[in-house]
């Protein structure tokens, strides 16, 4: 790393903790669930569901309570974490559409910076994975994860559990035993060796739990004994990986990184629809996303709204947060916090940095939220405005105060017109950016 990015990276971490904090950039470990819904974790208080390892990074970090997927959906939410764009921009405009390889990754603004980079788990960005049991992804893919920014990869292009194959740079490799534990035993190699060499890791593990199909241990479903088996095998996926969060953070301890070391956990998209308690356990509200209205593929807050945490023992201190955040901000966050070249990223991104919140809550976002794959939503603050995936293209938006309304039952585009107006009118400008990122303007416009 040079002396003008070394000293960058150390301002910009003194600027978001303070003085306190460590003086050097944090290793960074992005992790995300798959279809995991905002309401399955211990610390929401799900009746049957323990998380404890979730809970206890929650307790020891910073709790998005507000904290948002760049979309309802697999490959374009990854595509958000990986650019800081909206998925339309990205190319991967929806489930199992290759990203634009001329987009700027997150993973290169990491190696250009001097990290080590690691992928491991689900990948879902080469376009070639129609569904379940997809080949695994293969040296010459131009997409793989390797092409893409990461020294070593060991990924899946979809979605797997146990005993998974697992493509490791390239060559398809039987692993016997849970996928999530898998991963992160794998990672913490990978952490052991680069860290040991005096490296900073920069390093995506992304689970393919809970995602269908489902298979689970024998011992994790069994703590769920009245459930029907695909609501059973779902919950004990999720059992699974919070074990694995809980060996990943006590692997960091012992390797002595744990303390600045920055983990930032999320789902990719809602919870989905159809994952109940069975018949003797009587729901009051759906198991996956509780209180909030819609599942995975919806614009609604139960489609949008996951579970986020950001634990940085060095530059955290402990609180819950409302502010509203998203994937897109993953990029911006991190070039302040690690130091990463301000020009690594697109200058035409729709994320911001969040570093401000890890010290304290600002009184309002200052730039909206955008939404679009299928639907439409429009994020300022408190209010949403929402077209959703199934209704007609030339429907009328829906306006919901989420502080008063998080469940969205009140439509208030009739009795607040004229803020439904203004958000319909920055919505359209925003659309109107999209559809010009989808022509390859921005790639012109970075050669220019």
């Amino acid at each position: 790393m040079s002396a003008t990015i070394r000293a960058a990276a150390t301002a910009a971490v003194m600027f978001a903790v303070g003085a306190s904090a460590a003086p050097e950039p944090p290793n960074v470990i992005l992790l995300m669930a798959d279809d995991m819904g905002w309401w399955q974790t211990g610390y929401y208080g799900h009746p049957l569901l323990k998380t404890p390892n979730l809970d206890a990074m929650a307790a020891a970090g910073l709790r998005l309570d507000r904290f948002y997927a760049g979309a309802p959906s697999c490959t374009p939410t990854r595509a958000t974490v990986m650019t800081g764009r909206t998925n339309d921009r990205t190319g991967a405009v929806r489930v199992g559409v290759a990203i634009d390889p001329r987009e700027q990754m997150l993973s290169q603004a990491f190696q250009q910076a001097g990290y080590r980079t690691g992928h491991f788990g689900k990948w879902h960005l080469n376009g070639r994975t129609p569904g379940p049991g997809a080949p695994p992804i293969e040296k010459d893919d131009p997409l793989n994860p390797g092409a893409l920014g990461f020294d070593q990869w060991l990924s899946a292009a979809n979605v797997f559990d146990l005993d998974p194959v697992l493509s490791r740079g390239g060559t398809a490799e039987q692993f016997e035993g849970e996928g999530s534990e898998l991963l992160v035993q794998e990672a913490l190699r990978f952490i052991a060796k680069e860290t040991g060499a005096g490296k900073r890791v920069f390093l995506l593990i992304w689970y393919a739990s809970p995602h269908r199909p489902f298979a689970a241990l024998k011992g994790d479903a069994e703590h769920f004994p009245k459930l029907d088996e695909p609501s059973r095998d779902h919950h004990a996926e999720l059992v699974a990986m919070d074990r694995s969060l809980g060996t990943l953070r006590k692997g960091l301890r012992e390797l002595n990184v744990a303390d600045n070391t920055l983990l930032w956990f999320n789902s990719d998209n809602g919870g989905l629809p159809d994952i109940g308690y069975g018949p003797e356990y009587p729901a009051v509200h759906p198991d996956t996303t509780g209180p909030l209205r819609g599942f995975k593929k919806d614009f609604y807050e139960g489609g949008l709204r996951v579970p986020g945490i950001i634990e940085w023992p060095a530059g955290i201190k402990p609180r819950v947060s409302n502010y509203p955040a998203s994937t897109n901000d993953i990029f911006p966050t991190l070039i302040e916090v690690a130091g990463l070249d301000p020009n690594s990223i697109n200058a035409v991104h729709d994320g911001i940095s969040i570093a401000p919140v890890f010290r304290a809550e600002p009184e309002r976002r200052l730039r909206p939220i955008g939404f679009r794959a299928g639907g439409l939503a429009w994020l300022d603050n408190n209010y949403k405005l929402v077209r959703n995936y199934d209704a007609e293209e030339d429907a009328p938006f829906e306006l919901y105060n989420l502080t008063e309304d998080p469940s969205e039952k009140r439509d208030l585009s009739a009795e607040q017109p004229e803020i439904a107006n203004r958000m319909a009118v920055e919505l359209a400008a925003w659309n109107a950016s999209v559809d010009r990122s989808m022509t390859g303007a921005d790639y012109a416009a970075a050669t220019q």
